[in-house]
């Protein structure tokens, strides 16, 4: 596309999700090249699918390289089901892999090879549902289907329909809070209109299971996106003008109450440059788990290094070498992924039980006494044996 089509293209006053249906809605039809990055997914799990759903995928990652066996998966954008058929081989039969897409055409394609996908890979664990991904509770096929019996004729009946939505989001989530495993998505969330923004991340970690996570590939930009292209639904629905700013997407993350936020892949060379401006893919990987009150378990942790000191999402301050006093749930959470391998735990010789801990302000940044870990009455002297350096010694 040129700078001149471009240009003629700017237009005011339109439909973020209608230039976005639209233009997925041809695409679910023909495939569309402009609309994806080159993505090498593990050809093992491409065997399976039948060559349409391969030519209709518009991605610019691959977040299933992040999934394990059992898991509960949530697509947001799943598109033509390519990247759910992909994680419910990797899940396999005790797994579950949801989908959610907004696109009556891409859903039917995603249906279509359902029954065909299951007995190649020997199990059916995929559901699709229809959906905005930046309002997971309302299952837009149930809605559809009280209006069609209930149709909106007024102001009456049209707010008795936005009691119902509201009742359906309470009583029968489409995606429940808390059930999700890993949530993955692949070069959508830059469709998103960005007044919906903070409610999409925030559904996220709404459905997230405690120690869960995201795992989200998307178009990101080094400079901030000018009006004039934000203004074009060509390059809007292309995911080039919705795309966010890439400090400021990992800052959305923070903000939606994540840890251990990273970049583990991203984009060498641009995907796309309009006016200097370079637009490229990352994935990024986000943890649920922060929340909850700090009980002092006696616990620290050093950090390893190299870096002199690091701070992390709560502004604790981890100083290499030093022994540094955490409360039960930020040690649970150092312990894990992703930086269990940056520190050593220190636990207490004797667990404090739950009854007896105290509440605890991790921002105090505190050196843990050896003597708070090992007890104040500990009065152990132990020599190594005579055998400690013998070659057969196991001391060291």
């Amino acid at each position: 596309m040129s700078l001149v089509e471009i240009n003629g293209a700017e237009t005011k006053g339109w439909d973020v999700e209608r230039a976005v249906r639209e233009r997925y809605s041809a695409a679910s039809k023909e495939r569309v090249p402009a609309l994806c990055c080159p993505v090498n997914y593990e050809k093992q799990y491409l065997e399976v699918l039948p060559q349409e759903l391969i030519d209709r995928d518009y991605g610019c990652g691959d977040p299933s390289k992040y999934v394990h066996e059992g898991e509960t998966v949530l697509d947001l954008g799943s598109g033509g089901g390519k990247i759910c058929y992909i994680a419910a081989q990797i899940v396999g039969p005790r797994g579950r892999v949801l989908g959610v897409d907004m696109n009556d055409d891409m859903l039917e394609l995603a249906r279509k090879y359902q029954g065909e996908i299951s007995q190649r890979i020997g199990w059916n664990n995929v559901e699709f549902f229809k959906g905005k991904i930046q309002d997971l509770a309302l299952d837009h096929d149930r809605f559809a289907a009280h209006l069609k019996s209930h149709p909106i004729s007024d102001t009456e009946t049209w707010m008795q329909a936005q009691q119902f939505a509201d009742k359906l989001r309470t009583d029968e989530p489409m995606i429940a809070s808390d059930s999700v495993d890993v949530v993955l998505s692949n070069c959508v969330l830059n469709l998103v209109d960005p007044v919906a923004r903070e409610q999409l991340f925030a559904e996220i970690h709404r459905v997230l299971r405690r120690g869960g996570r995201a795992v989200i590939s998307d178009i990101v930009c080094d400079e901030v996106v000018p009006e004039h292209l934000k203004n074009n639904p060509e390059l809007w629905s292309g995911c080039i003008s919705g795309a966010f700013v890439e400090h400021e997407f990992l800052r959305e993350f923070e903000s939606a109450g994540f840890h251990g936020v990273e970049i583990v892949v991203r984009q060498e060379t641009p995907w796309a440059t309009i006016e200097g401006i370079e637009f490229r893919s990352i994935t990024v990987r986000a943890f649920k788990g922060k929340e909850g009150p700090c009980m002092d378990h006696h616990q620290a942790v050093i950090y390893r290094g190299p870096w002199k000191s690091v701070t992390d999402d709560d502004g604790h301050v981890l100083r290499r070498g030093v022994r540094t006093a955490v409360c039960e749930k930020t040690f649970n959470i150092y312990t894990a992924q992703p930086y269990a391998d940056e520190v050593i735990a220190v636990p207490p010789h004797h667990p404090v039980a739950s009854n007896a801990a105290r509440s605890y302000d991790c921002r105090r940044n505190a050196i843990r006494d050896p003597r708070e870990t090992k007890g104040v009455d500990f009065d152990v002297t132990r020599l190594p044996e005579a055998h400690c350096c013998a070659p057969e010694g196991d001391c060291c």
